[in-house]
């Protein structure tokens, strides 16, 4: 006879907060003057801007792509996937290689800020905009101190339809 399993959880417990479930660890980088946010779980390196090699009748948002230790990694110019104006690569430009669903790719950004760490009531959902603005990627917004961050659901963004890096889970 199998033991009878009770649920650890009563009607009279209040749930879990979600924050307390998931990863409040940001890394902050810059598109133009808008600061964004991407888990840190989801990082796997920060490179400097270099040689890219391009890839014949690809998408205008991917620039090419490198040869990481054996591996090939597409980037992604951020600042092109966001429809955001034309930026000089510079010094500051970084290539953060990252570690999705399995695959691994790199997005340009112009800077890469630091680290943070958010608490509950630091962070906001992401705003409702209607049809007008896509806001399927944004998890949400962080502020710190005068900082308002636009926290990027990474999945999400490279498993749209237009991006397609990674096959979207059927559920």
């Amino acid at each position: 006879m199998k033991p009878h399993i009770q649920a650890a959880t009563s009607a009279a417990e209040p749930p879990i907060p979600l924050t307390d479930l998931v990863v409040n660890e940001f890394l902050t980088f810059w598109l133009g003057n808008e600061e964004y946010g991407i888990e840190i779980l989801k990082v796997q390196e920060i490179r400097s801007y270099d040689a890219i090699t391009q890839i014949a009748n690809s998408p205008e948002f991917i620039k090419g792509v490198i040869n990481l230790r054996g591996i090939i990694v597409p980037i992604i110019d951020m600042r092109v996937k966001f429809r955001l104006s034309e930026a000089a690569y510079n010094q500051f430009t970084a290539v953060i290689i990252l570690n999705v669903a399995g695959r691994v790719m790199g997005i340009v950004v112009d800077g890469v800020s630091d680290v943070i760490t958010l608490e509950e009531e630091q962070m906001r959902p992401a705003p409702a905009m209607g049809p007008v603005i896509n806001t399927e990627y944004i998890i949400g917004l962080g502020a710190v101190d005068e900082r308002m961050l636009i926290l990027v659901d990474i999945d999400k963004l490279m498993s749209s339809g237009d991006t397609g890096f990674i096959e979207q889970s059927v559920n």
